[in-house]
């Protein structure tokens, strides 16, 4: 396999990851993330989180949130340089948030950066979506 395959194979896990949160389990996303203050995210929910200790827990706050749902990347590109590759793209969601139906489609950067055992993401930024924070707060205030 090529660097860009390895990296298609941790976007694939990634995304895989992200749709066990949507059903209400964040740990998987713990294997493939960078655990480092370097590591950072701007989700479609808002905000920015710093370090693995914020991302963390953006990510369990929408998985004790989500009622279920799916999300995917499409119109994918991916580029390798060295150690750090990146892929962009339109990310699809659709899921619930207590009695909220959502539905995102947004741009997206996610950054990987070569780690010992393979490919980790560092960075995912997707566009603010108008509607999920606030459905997110009505459950669960930040």
């Amino acid at each position: 396999m090529t660097d860009e395959d390895d990296v298609r194979a941790a976007s694939k896990a990634f995304y895989a990851a992200l749709n066990r949160m949507l059903s209400g389990d964040a740990g998987s996303l713990t294997d493939i993330w960078v655990h480092s203050p370097e590591a950072t995210t701007m989700h479609p929910i808002g905000d920015r989180q710093v370090g693995w200790d914020q991302i963390n827990g953006s990510f369990e706050r929408v998985a004790r949130s989500s009622t279920g749902g799916h999300v995917e990347i499409t119109d994918q590109l991916v580029r390798v340089h060295g150690d750090t590759a990146y892929e962009v793209g339109v990310e699809h969601a659709a899921f619930g948030v207590g009695g909220t139906q959502l539905t995102v489609n947004s741009r997206v950067t996610n950054i990987y950066y070569r780690e010992g055992d393979g490919w980790k993401v560092i960075h995912h930024h997707g566009d603010k979506a108008p509607g999920i924070a606030e459905a997110l707060d009505e459950v669960e205030p930040a």
